[in-house]
């Protein structure tokens, strides 16, 4: 591990030698992560992008990418484009990006199950804005929103968010 690594403790995520108070699936840590299942999957995931609302925030990094209004994640595993970024209009299951909300007005992408998904072991674990303190995700892993920012602006791509057991 380095101090460039994301490490989820008992005492939240440990990143640059601070610790930032998280929340996690409401289906806790598991080993054996399904789609819906609202679980965070255990093992080490690197960091494959950043996507911000360009409307709403500066850009945290030169490598971060502008979310726009057609921006999808699929999360249908029966479609081929299962687990990766579509463009709208798009048919099947998915997840838009540019929310009312501001949950995804930053957002670091993992490669959980990508690129090459496997249907029905889970979509879309990113790194997010939590609702408030103590409610927990869908399976990502979430931060107040100043912590979101300040990790954002110092990570590097391929850093890793390690989940254990």
């Amino acid at each position: 591990m380095t101090p460039q690594d994301l490490v989820l403790t008992s005492r939240g995520v440990r990143f640059m030698n601070q610790y930032f108070p998280c929340s996690v699936g409401k289906g806790g840590i598991t080993l054996d992560k399904q789609e819906g299942d609202g679980a965070t999957p255990v093992g080490i995931h690197r960091i494959v992008g950043m996507l911000y609302r360009p409307d709403r925030i500066l850009r945290p990094q030169p490598w971060a990418r502008a979310i726009t209004m057609n921006d999808l994640w699929s999360d249908d595993p029966n479609e081929q484009s299962y687990n990766h970024h579509v463009r709208a209009p798009y048919k099947y299951s998915h997840e838009c990006l540019r929310r009312a909300d501001p949950l995804y007005d930053l957002v670091l992408i993992t490669n959980w199950n990508w690129p090459d998904a496997v249907p029905g072991k889970g979509s879309a674990i990113f790194i997010h804005q939590y609702r408030r303190k103590g409610f927990p995700t869908e399976g990502c892993v979430a931060f107040r929103r100043d912590h979101l920012r300040w990790i954002s602006e110092r990570i590097r791509p391929n850093a890793r968010l390690i989940v254990h057991a």
